[in-house]
């Protein structure tokens, strides 16, 4: 993507749905796209990793201005890497000694999607290095995690990174949800995430669920289809329709068994 694609970017606004509404939409959706720092774990990894590194006070400040919208993503992503000065050996190090936790909830919300059939994908701006863990440990094929990659040259040193993954500018998980949409058909897709970036992924997300569980920001809070502050709010959504299922077949079940005894009943006449 282009300095001018990213330019291009306009500001999201709340789209007409009901709250009900975004709820069947969750329910249906064929795929699931979660943001992970401070959505499916408690914590932002690059914030986490330059604190490691000793510059975390000045980085984080970067995170903040790009999860709030006030700095362009690219931007923000160049700052904090030339900051932190990482080497190959000091990732390989943070990702070994600092797991994420992930956040309550999420373990068995994803896993419930994926026993439904759901396709789960981690959408985010943080780095390939550590959330590849992170869906190991979900059962997450890795095919599935779209994010940046830091580089490094022949001597473990810094050297930029992946410029040419989509989540690395703004408006970059909305391209990565088009080109899923593309690829695999899927009728009905769902976004879940804290931040601005998130929320710029509806459209062509067709329902955007807003986590405040870690971070509450101002513009998801208003803008989102559905805002939670816990995952058992959306772990609901689908405990309800399965029992749901489960009674209109129990029903189904027994208006068939009558008819069988009342047919049985009236040939023994």
């Amino acid at each position: 993507m282009s300095a001018a694609s990213e330019a291009a970017v306009e500001p999201c606004s709340k789209s007409d749905m009901t709250r009900e509404e975004a709820k069947l939409a969750f329910h249906e959706a064929d795929a699931v796209c979660f943001d992970v720092d401070s959505t499916v774990v408690t914590t932002e990894g690059v914030d986490e990793f330059a604190a490691f590194l000793g510059v975390g006070d000045k980085v984080a400040e970067l995170t903040a201005s790009a999860m709030n919208g006030d700095m362009k993503f690219h931007e923000a992503l160049d700052a904090r890497l030339s900051i932190m000065g990482a080497t190959a050996e000091s990732l390989d190090e943070f990702v070994r000694t600092h797991p994420a936790t992930f956040t309550p909830g999420v373990e068995r919300l994803i896993a419930s999607l994926q026993a439904r059939g759901t396709h789960v994908y981690l959408v985010s701006g943080g780095f390939t290095q550590m959330i590849f863990p992170l869906a190991d440990r979900l059962s997450l094929p890795r095919s599935r995690v779209f994010a940046n990659t830091i580089l490094f040259g022949d001597e473990g040193e810094y050297s930029g990174f992946d410029q040419t993954a989509p989540t690395a500018w703004a408006g970059g998980k909305a391209k990565v949800i088009a080109q899923l949409r593309q690829e695999h058909g899927y009728p009905v897709v769902a976004m879940v995430g804290d931040g601005a970036t998130d929320l710029e992924a509806r459209p062509p997300a067709d329902v955007f669920v807003g986590f405040g569980g870690i971070a509450q920001r101002p513009e998801v809070m208003a803008n989102a289809d559905l805002w939670v502050t816990d995952f058992a709010d959306v772990q609901a959504i689908l405990d309800e329709a399965a029992a749901a299922t489960e009674a209109a077949a129990a029903t189904e079940a027994a208006t068939a068994t009558e008819a069988a005894e009342d047919t049985s009943s009236s040939a023994r006449s």
